[in-house]
């Protein structure tokens, strides 16, 4: 079982995603997202100690910090299978009453190629570190991507065994578990991007107690003097 990590959430992002796939096992951008919540937890006030004058405190202090170098997305997935024409005009399509696949998060903005994807390796983690400027070494991108304990799964035609990429789960009930909510790093060598995978659950308890289909952190930008945010595009796949 993997440490409890309280500071890992900076940023929590509850979305429910809409799509309509044309054919199986596609890779698309969502027809839709609707932010449903965007929270973060507040600073805790000043501790006040009172001691007198001519004596020696000795103290222990014990303080969470909110992981700035972190964010996150969980949500829901509402979706379909269609036969459209060009236009998006629909001669017949089906409803999923379970979901099935993959939503994938990545900061590149140009078009994946799907087929290109492999496993990130170490190497590709720590250029990535550099990228995102993660220099601690106790939350950087390879520590949080620790483990290598995964389902198999595809990637449109690609296919990823188990346990061979970098995989973190995220947690459940407010605790770190290893058995759902399964998260991996892959790569696309043709751009060098790195992208955020997260296997789709079906109404599975998530980190706050409540039902979600899937979890997924991804980094945010590590300069100390960095104020703004960086940008993710998110795709789905669904089997």
């Amino acid at each position: 079982m993997k440490k409890k990590r309280r500071s890992l959430f900076l940023l929590s992002s509850l979305i429910s995603i809409f799509i309509i796939l044309g054919f199986v096992s596609a890779v698309t951008g969502p027809d839709s997202v609707s932010v449903i919540t965007n929270e973060t937890k507040g600073a805790n006030s000043a501790y006040e100690l009172n001691i007198s004058g001519g004596y020696i405190s000795t103290i222990n202090i014990t303080s969470t910090t909110q992981n700035t170098r972190w964010k996150s997305f969980v949500g829901n997935i509402t979706g379909s299978f269609t036969l459209d024409d060009s236009s998006g005009s629909t001669i017949y399509d089906w409803s999923l009453t379970n979901v099935a696949g993959e939503v994938y998060a990545t900061t590149n903005s140009s078009t994946i190629t799907w087929s290109n994807l492999t496993c990130a390796s170490t190497s590709n983690l720590e250029s990535e570190n550099v990228k995102m400027n993660h220099t601690n070494s106790d939350d950087n991108i390879t520590a949080t991507f620790n483990d290598n304990t995964h389902s198999a799964f595809y990637v449109a035609s690609v296919s990823i065994t188990a346990n061979s990429c970098p995989t973190l789960n995220t947690y459940v009930n407010d605790a770190s578990q290893d058995t759902s909510f399964e998260e991996v790093a892959l790569y696309e060598a043709l751009g060098g991007n790195i992208i955020y995978s997260t296997i789709l659950e079906q109404d599975t308890t998530g980190f706050d107690g409540n039902s979600y289909d899937f979890q997924m952190i991804i980094p945010e930008n590590g300069d100390p003097g960095f104020t703004g945010l960086t940008t993710y595009y998110l795709y789905v796949e669904l089997n």
